[in-house]
């Protein structure tokens, strides 16, 4: 099945992956949020049902030989979209909510704590750019103008259509913008963040860095990983694509590793605890 230029099935296999993921980062998480147990099971059930249902439309769709996103071409399509939309955007509201509550408690572990909350926090992010894809291009709201209707409304793509060239099996765009990028990297701040955190705090005999110290390599790490996102979405939104950055993208993202790599030379350069 060809969908879009592309293989119908790659879709629902990327979905699977990351939501495979997802699903088994979440109860981790969740584990470490105090009280509130039936938000916690809610939480849990909720995302499951959810990405369930996620991936069954998916394969619906491609089934029927039609796209899941921005198809408002039939009612039923209109339907499916906006289910999808609304279970992420729920999904959005939870997270954001748990979010909240990490921030409120006290972590026994404070270098891992920001860890998860700022891995979480970015997530929620990431999530939020997904709103972007969904506002009428400049192409489909002319159509629409000239009367023939908005059988699709919102792209990935941005300056060129959806389903040109693309990354292998990503199928991120190499002729303009892609606002899947700075998503996909959003939402898997839930993954990286935590586990740095993590890793900090388990080797802090061996590295022996002050919990100081771990914590502003967390809270750089968390600043970098939340302006690469913001740098990728800018990208997006100029309509360029991710292989073929720009002067001005260079510059920008050289500016951010130079800050990051200076501000963690700056927290590093103190002696170690007992040097």
């Amino acid at each position: 099945v060809t969908i879009t230029g592309v293989n119908g099935w790659i879709k629902p296999l990327k979905f699977m992956i990351s939501t495979a993921i997802y699903t088994m980062t979440i109860p981790w998480l969740l584990s470490y949020v105090q009280g509130w147990q039936r938000f916690v099971r809610f939480s849990a059930w909720f995302t499951g049902v959810a990405l369930v249902i996620e991936n069954s439309l998916l394969i619906v769709q491609v089934l029927r030989g039609t796209t899941s996103h921005f198809n408002a071409s039939t009612p039923f399509n209109a339907v499916v979209f906006g289910i999808m939309g609304i279970l992420i955007f729920t999904l959005s509201a939870l997270n954001l909510v748990v979010a909240i509550r990490l921030v409120m408690q006290k972590m026994a572990d404070r270098v891992f704590g920001w860890g998860l909350r700022l891995g979480l926090l970015i997530t929620v992010a990431g999530m939020l750019v997904a709103a972007l894809m969904t506002s009428p291009t400049a192409a489909q709201l002319e159509k629409a103008y000239q009367g023939k209707g908005l059988p699709v409304s919102g792209a990935h793509s941005v300056g060129v259509e959806d389903g040109g060239a693309g990354l292998p099996l990503l199928g991120w765009s190499t002729e303009g913008g892609d606002l899947r990028i700075p998503h996909f990297v959003g939402l898997h701040a839930l993954q990286v963040l935590p586990l740095l955190g993590w890793w900090l705090s388990r080797r802090r005999a061996s590295l022996r860095w002050s919990e100081g110290q771990r914590l502003a390599l967390v809270w750089i790490a968390g600043l970098g990983y939340l302006g690469l996102m913001g740098l990728l979405t800018w990208q997006a939104l100029r309509g360029q694509s991710i292989v073929a950055p720009d002067s001005l993208m260079v510059v920008a993202t050289l500016a951010l590793v130079a800050r990051a790599t200076i501000a963690t030379l700056f927290v590093l350069r103190r002696k170690a605890v007992g040097a």
